[in-house]
This record gives structure tokens, sequence and C-alpha cells, in this order.
């Protein structure tokens, strides 16, 4: 199914939820060092409460060890993404790359190469950028909407 990445994540609840999100939905999860935080942290575990166990969770070293291990399409959502999230046709095997919680992704990750395009959320106009968790449920599920759920019960 789909992958999750997150760049950098800094608030262990924002990733804890998104572990418990990507079992739900039998998606990886990907994350880049440094974190700013354990995975092993109670709040981590207490958000993805016994999720941590049923997600694929993979650990990178860096931005730069992640794109030599990985040829799938990356999508980078951004606020500064130049189409939005619904516009984009996905496949099963692509990865969403998100980053971290206060400072988005930096342009040298939004402009590589791998990223095959930065998409965005719609907001109203003025107001900050969604909660990472949220974010990553919106898009997750869209994404997963498009191949009509595959592999659930519904």
């Amino acid at each position: 199914m789909f992958t999750v990445c997150l760049y950098q994540p800094e608030i262990p609840p924002n990733t804890g939820n998104i572990i418990r999100l990507c079992a739900n939905t039998g998606s990886q999860l990907h994350v880049i060092k440094p974190l700013g935080f354990s995975l092993d942290e109670k709040s981590v575990r207490r958000s993805g409460l016994d999720y941590h166990d049923l997600a694929q969770i993979t650990e990178f070293d860096s931005w730069d060890n992640y794109i030599d291990t990985n040829t799938q399409r990356i999508f980078a959502l951004s606020t500064k993404g130049s189409i939005s999230y619904e516009s984009v046709s996905y496949k099963k095997e692509d990865i969403l790359l998100f980053g971290p919680e206060t400072r988005g992704l930096p342009t040298e990750i939004r402009e590589n190469p791998a990223v095959v395009e930065v998409v965005r959320i719609p907001m109203s106009p003025n107001n900050r950028s969604l909660n990472l968790s949220n974010s990553v449920a919106i898009v997750l599920y869209e994404a997963w909407r498009q191949l009509k759920f595959a592999g659930s019960h519904h």
C-alpha cells in the first residue's frame, strides 16, 4: 500500500497518531532523522496505542540515504504546493512526504528531483497550516479512496 514519510518529525503525539493511521490503512511509515523524540517515548506509544507493533516503521538516517534507497514516486505536501492533493492520481506504491511540524519541508527537499510534485491541502487564507496528523489523514484517505479502499472491510 502507500508509504507515509515524515521528514524530521518533532511532536511525539502526532507521530503516534500517524502510526495508528498507517496501521489502520495498511500503509508503511518511514521517518527521516533526526527526530525530535524517540519512537519509544511514552507519548508516541500512547498516541499510537497498541498499533506501534502493527505498523511497518522504518527509520532513515538522512534525506540522502532515503532517496538513495527508494525508487517510488514521492509527493511532497506543503502549503507551497502548486496543485491540490485531490487532483493527483495516486498509485498504491506512492510515497506521501510530510515535513516537520514547526518548519514544513525545506526548499531543498521540495525542489529535489526525487519529488514528483509538491501538493497542498486547500485552506482558508491567513490561517496556520493544519496539524500534521490531520494532514496525513486527509491525503492518505484520499489516495486510498481513489483505490476504492483496497484491502479494507467496508
